[in-house]
């Protein structure tokens, strides 16, 4: 299975937080499961921790650092993502999580997500 993590996500498993479900955890340590990072997530990450709104003790260098380390892949954003962004329908208005959706809905992945929002779209997700 193609698993995308959505940010909390990838924070609450890089830190370790038990927040993260243990659902979640079987499948991100899976290794027959392909991991996926948006790029997107990675701006979000950026953003929040030099607004020191994330709490990650580390800068965005080593979260892509741990992030090689547990051979997680990034989702770059193609131009298929963009196109089919202004048609999603408007259930979550975080921008963000918004393209996460799209990315999985184009690339046919399943969203690891605690995001209610995110699950109300037509898309895969689990938690």
């Amino acid at each position: 299975m193609d698993i995308l993590l959505d940010t909390h996500t990838i924070i609450w498993f890089l830190n370790g937080d038990n927040q993260l479900s243990l659902k979640a955890i079987n499948e991100i340590e899976d290794p027959k499961n392909k991991k996926y990072i948006s790029i997107v997530s990675l701006w979000e990450i950026a953003i929040k921790i030099g607004l020191q709104k994330l709490s990650f003790d580390g800068n965005t260098n080593e979260v892509v650092e741990l992030i090689k380390q547990y051979d997680f892949n990034i989702l770059q954003l193609n131009i298929n993502h963009i196109i089919k962004y202004e048609s999603l329908e408007i259930i979550h208005r975080d921008p963000f999580d918004r393209i996460l959706v799209i990315q999985a809905q184009v690339d046919n992945m399943t969203i690891v997500t605690k995001d209610e929002n995110i699950q109300k779209y037509s898309i895969k997700t689990l938690w």
